[in-house]
């Protein structure tokens, strides 16, 4: 789950029911597709970023589509056809702010420094994550068991284990791949609402 934990330094706000919807249905263009277009569309953009090696693809394919969701929200409606254009297009831009992100830290080998003297910037960042860590334990505990379990299973392992593990997960639970999906997007989304209340209130 630790990958709930990296988005500090990102834009993103859990979607409204309206903006989701309205998401849903732009990427449908007229279709129905109860959601199987989003999750094609989710992870064309999971390649898109791995390709271009950011460690945190699935995060940067969901902030993507949440900044899609929140145009149509307030717009209501967005002109740039096919849909996967302009989710591309948006796509690019969380790609550079990923990269100017990273171009921050930077690496130190351990074995060469001896010791290393801790600013007053990197004991607050450590403070933050710690509360955020904490938080994350909180809202985890605060979900139904069967929700809970869900959760951590889904964002287990990497890549082809992950995609094996969730088709698992879907069988023992007698639902397609793009329902498992939805289910757990649902149940982030929780997670997110209440992460951000947690660290507001501390």
């Amino acid at each position: 789950m630790n990958v709930m934990t990296r988005r500090v330094g990102l834009e993103e706000r859990v979607l409204t029911e309206i903006a989701f919807a309205r998401l849903l249905e732009w990427l449908d263009d007229g279709s129905d597709s109860r959601g199987e277009t989003y999750l094609e569309m989710r992870r064309r953009l999971v390649a898109y970023f791995d390709r271009r090696g950011r460690p945190d693809a699935d995060h940067l394919a969901d902030e993507t589509l949440n900044r899609v969701g929140k145009t149509l929200e307030t717009s209501g409606a967005i002109a740039t056809t096919p849909p996967a254009r302009y989710c591309y297009v948006v796509a690019r831009f969380v790609l550079l702010e990923d990269i100017r992100r990273g171009r921050r830290f930077i690496q130190v080998d351990e074995a060469r420094t001896p010791a290393l003297v801790e600013s007053p910037g990197t004991s607050a960042q450590a403070s933050i994550q710690e509360r955020r860590l904490d938080c994350l334990d909180r809202c985890l505990h605060a979900l139904k068991p069967e929700q809970r379990s869900l959760a951590i299973e889904y964002h287990r392992d990497a890549r082809r284990q992950r995609i094996d593990r969730r088709r698992s997960l879907a069988a023992q639970l007698g639902i397609t791949m793009n329902a498992l999906g939805i289910r757990a997007c649902r149940i982030r989304d929780a997670i997110e609402v209440c992460l951000d209340a947690c660290c507001k209130d501390r």
